[in-house]
């Protein structure tokens, strides 16, 4: 069933970045919705795009929609939601908040029938970021299906008054354990990542712009972005931690952010090692919860995650358009 429609909202499209203050709204509108839902709408490379100096028509297209004055519960017209179209040739991924004031308003389709004016729907996939109720009923008033299914699974522990400091975990034989170090190992770090994750739709694609807008957000830490190498060099492995600040009554959590090892090094037992050796750090740090993302249907990794402790927590889902057979 589709959401029902209240009427239609006048809706601004931007090519390219957003204006200071555009973005400032946009910006304050994600994190309303974050407090309320409890899981951010837009995925991390989205926010960068939406501010990185590099973007352009040719990478990312955004939809503004407002209020009526006289919807508004203040003064003015508020932002009630945004629509973000992050463009790769000929294919995009679009998502979509809403502010929870305008919720069952009908708000999420007058932006995507706007979408559909301007550019259409031709090569776009869509996230859901905690598979909520209305995105899939929208979804499927736009002929679109659930394709893939990211879990987010935590792991939560009691910590002492103290905690303990890391333990260093025993690396293979050859195999040393170390951190990032910043204006050293960018290249090396790219092309392992490249290797380890040829066939991952995101992250295997990331580029040195990409790595250095994260070297450069406040929870950017080399000490906690951890180095598998060999007795040349060569880097085998990582796991690139995260903290999350606290934030609505939730506490800072920690996150098993990227976990990789390159294909000549499978089967070393690294992947385990490695994540280990991060969940010490973060738990050293005080964290208690920890989470992560991982693709639902991705066996070998799940069953890690679950030997460590960790268990699903919610999902992210990605639609894309009914197959015409």
């Amino acid at each position: 069933m589709s959401p029902a429609k209240t009427g239609s909202w006048p809706v601004t499209v931007i090519p390219g970045i957003p204006e200071p203050e555009a973005l400032r709204d946009i910006l304050d509108l994600v994190g309303d919705a974050e407090d309320a839902d409890g899981n951010p709408p837009f995925s991390e490379q989205t926010l960068f795009e939406l501010k990185s100096p590099h973007a352009g028509p040719h990478s990312v297209l955004t939809l503004l929609t407002h209020a009526p004055e006289e919807n508004s519960p203040t003064e003015g017209e508020d932002l009630a939601g945004v629509a973000v179209v992050v463009l790769d040739g000929g294919e995009g991924v679009l998502e979509i908040a809403v502010h929870p004031n305008y919720r069952n308003e009908g708000v999420g389709s007058m932006l995507v029938d706007k979408l559909l004016a301007v550019r259409g729907l031709k090569g776009i996939k869509a996230w859901s970021h905690g598979d909520h109720e209305a995105a899939a009923d929208l979804a499927a008033s736009y002929g679109y299906r659930a394709i893939r299914e990211l879990w987010r699974m935590r792991l939560v522990r009691q910590m002492p008054e103290t905690p303990a400091a890391p333990v260093s975990h025993a690396a293979p034989d050859g195999v040393t354990l170390r951190t990032f170090v910043p204006h050293q190992d960018e290249a090396a770090w790219l092309a392992a990542n490249a290797a380890a994750f040829a066939h991952h739709p995101e992250q295997g694609a990331l580029t040195l712009a990409d790595l250095q807008s994260r070297m450069k957000e406040p929870w950017f830490d080399p000490e906690g972005f951890f180095l598998a190498v060999d007795g040349s060099g060569e880097i085998l492995g990582f796991h690139w931690t995260k903290v999350h600040p606290g934030r609505a009554g939730q506490s800072a959590m920690g996150e098993v952010y990227v976990v990789g090892v390159t294909p000549a090094a499978q089967g070393m037992g690294l992947g385990k090692t490695l994540t280990a050796q991060g969940i010490e750090y973060l738990q050293a740090q005080g964290l208690s919860a920890i989470m992560l993302y991982v693709d639902a249907d991705n066996e070998p990794a799940v069953a890690l995650y679950r030997k460590l402790g960790f268990t699903k927590w919610d999902a992210d889902v990605m639609y894309g358009p009914v197959s015409a057979s």
